[in-house]
């Protein structure tokens, strides 16, 4: 295989995993804190939407993915409202939000269905893009890539080496404890679900801006279901994210590689290739770890109402 065909493979790869390491991470500090969202999808979908709608009538790729951002954050602030400050329950909260997100989406998209930007714009270093392999994989990325691969690293440092992160993951395992020694266990909760919301609204709107480019309804395709798998596949730590990532963005473009080459396979059987990949190593994960225990934060999905 020649260096250009690696280089572009490995391109392929990491296009494909950009998403899902945005959104896993978002959803790995929400969890981190306690709260499980399963309105991901929904948020994704309504980033992407958003995003388009915002970036076509500005022209501007940064607009677009900030309005993703927005769209993102303004629905994770309606489910951290009912799961953070009303106390309900996080999975039917989450599951509506992703109907939700579904229906706003199909809404703010209804204009642009089929219309198609230039994408956003990749970084280009002379002398160091036209290297063989690195060259264009280091440094031929666009912005998104290198966002969420700067996300991983601050997500990582956040939580393992700073005392608000401490403090997050405290009340994660027991908010009741953290509570009782004064520290704003609702805030924090809060906060880690806006984050995550902001984190899927703008992995929604690299779908749309730069992986694509295009709007289409449900275009996530389940990628924010994925997201919520890969924060189990790794174990609530960032670095796994990304590995997990990369797993299934190699699954995506075998499939696609798979289809070119015409491999006797139907076509449904390729598509579901990267989620058969994704089920495959969470029941590997899961066999593994019977004897050792879950190493998911303690009160994952607990809701907590303060006693004064």
């Amino acid at each position: 295989m020649s260096p250009d065909v690696i280089a572009m493979v490995a391109a392929t790869v990491l296009a494909a995993a950009t998403p899902l390491i945005i959104a896993g991470l978002g959803e790995l500090v929400a969890e981190r804190a306690g709260v499980l969202n399963l309105g991901v999808e929904g948020m994704m979908v309504c980033g992407a939407a958003v995003g388009f709608a915002a970036a076509v009538e500005s022209g501007s790729t940064l607009v677009g993915a900030l309005a993703g951002i927005g769209a993102g954050v303004a629905l994770a602030a309606a489910f951290g409202l009912l799961t953070v400050g009303l106390a309900a329950n996080q999975v039917a909260s989450g599951l509506a939000l992703t109907i939700l997100g579904l229906g706003l989406s199909g809404l703010a998209g209804a204009r642009y269905v089929g219309l198609k930007r230039d994408p956003a714009p990749h970084l280009a270093i002379p002398g160091l893009t036209d290297l063989p392999v690195v060259g264009p994989l280091v440094f031929g990325q666009d912005g998104f890539v290198y966002a969420g691969l700067a996300l991983a690293m601050g997500v990582s440092w956040f939580l393992w080496r700073t005392r608000t992160g401490l403090v997050l993951r405290a009340i994660g395992d027991d908010p009741a404890a953290t509570h009782s020694l004064g520290l704003p266990v609702r805030a924090a909760r809060f906060l880690a679900v806006l984050f995550g919301g902001a984190c899927a609204g703008l992995a929604g709107a690299y779908l749309s801006l730069a992986y694509t480019p295009f709007w289409a309804p449900a275009m996530t395709a389940g990628r924010g279901w994925i997201a919520l798998a890969l924060v189990v596949f790794a174990s609530w730590r960032p670095g796994r994210v990304v590995a997990g990532a990369v797993l299934f963005g190699g699954a995506t473009v075998l499939q696609l590689h798979a289809q070119a080459l015409g491999i006797g396979l139907p076509g449904q059987v390729l598509s579901a290739v990267p989620y058969l990949a994704t089920i495959l190593a969470l029941i590997l994960l899961s066999l593994a770890r019977r004897q050792g225990g879950s190493l998911a934060p303690a009160a994952l999905g607990r809701d907590f109402t303060p006693h004064r």
